[in-house]
């Protein structure tokens, strides 16, 4: 592989650390009750997001779970929109309606919902339309390594090995379905060994090295493209908060969560960038800054945009015509 230019790096740092800021923003204004519903954040797990989507174009699809901020981030969201919609405003993706967990944003083929391991379908016929469309667009699916015991995991990488479809499953294994580790709920070391049964290539790599995560995703990437089917993709990474707002997080091992803070990803990406590219801890501090920004300018979209009205919830209910 061929080592990437300070920019590309210094561009993937920057999207790390917008997720990174917005998620620690948004954790302290719904503490006070600002925000509606659940929340889930992805702090610990932004290099996979970035590493993965940097390889995407407009046009290919990405698909998400409930934890889903440094996907649809990563892939090019309006931030005011995204933060808009969180706060159940009406200038949000969805109108207010979708909120935290159902973010849809069609501009950019993305989307996301609550139910575990529901979107694996949902990009298999994302990829299936585009072979039959005859575009080399590729569809992407992201789902935690829970899911990969769920029937729908097995029944999409079926299909998708079967019709050749380019799809990239991306498991990211933060080793917590929920409270219960993956030693206890699966009976293989690796879900990457799981691609063996469909024919397709199974690589599992480490998710906090954005370097890797976008190495491992740009060959498979590249795959789909030329025709050559699926690849499943398990990377290594661990959630720096609970599982929700609020988990209290007993499940975890205090010396475990020490060592999770040595090894998390924007910390790694500005050691190689100050150590190996001659970046200088200013301009790393800019790029913070200038994110810092523009998130602020986002929050103050949402907190001053108008609710929905009562009756609009009867709106948006089926496509209009009737059809896709």
């Amino acid at each position: 592989m061929a080592k990437l230019t300070q920019e590309k790096l210094l561009k993937m740092y920057s999207q790390m650390v917008l997720i990174r800021q917005f998620e620690a923003r948004i954790e302290g204004i719904y503490g006070k009750g600002a925000i509606p519903g659940e929340m889930h954040l992805s702090i610990g797990q932004e290099a996979i997001a970035v590493g993965v989507c940097t390889n995407l174009r407009a046009d290919d699809a990405a698909t998400s779970t409930h934890r889903a901020h440094n996907h649809l981030i990563a892939k090019g969201v309006d931030l005011k929109k995204m933060a808009a919609e969180l706060f159940g405003r009406e200038t949000g993706l969805c109108k207010g309606k979708g909120g935290h967990m159902h973010l849809f944003d069609p501009s950019i083929k993305f989307g996301c919902g609550g139910i575990v391991g529901a979107g694996m379908p949902l990009a298999v016929g994302s990829g299936l339309a585009f072979k039959r469309k005859g575009l080399d667009s590729v569809s992407v699916v992201f789902f935690g390594e829970g899911a990969a015991n769920q029937g729908t995991f097995h029944e999409s990488l079926n299909l998708a090995a079967l019709w050749k479809l380019p799809v990239i499953f991306v498991c990211e294994d933060n080793h917590y379905g929920i409270s219960v580790t993956k030693e206890m709920s699966t009976a293989v070391k690796s879900n990457a060994d799981r691609a063996l049964s469909y024919g397709i290539p199974g690589i599992s790599a480490d998710g906090n090295d954005v370097v890797e995560v976008y190495n491992v995703a740009e060959a498979a990437v590249a795959r789909a493209r030329k025709g050559e089917g699926p690849s499943l993709i398990e990377l290594q990474t661990y959630r720096l908060k609970g599982h929700f707002e609020g988990d209290p997080e007993v499940y975890k091992p205090k010396a475990e969560q020490e060592e999770a803070l040595q090894h998390e990803p924007i910390v790694r990406l500005e050691k190689i960038l100050l150590a190996e590219y001659g970046v200088s801890q200013e301009e790393l501090t800019e790029i913070k800054e200038a994110r810092q920004v523009e998130i602020e300018e986002a929050i103050k979209f949402a907190e001053s945009s108008p609710w929905p009205k009562p009756e609009e919830a009867l709106e948006d209910v089926f496509v209009a015509g009737g059809a896709f």
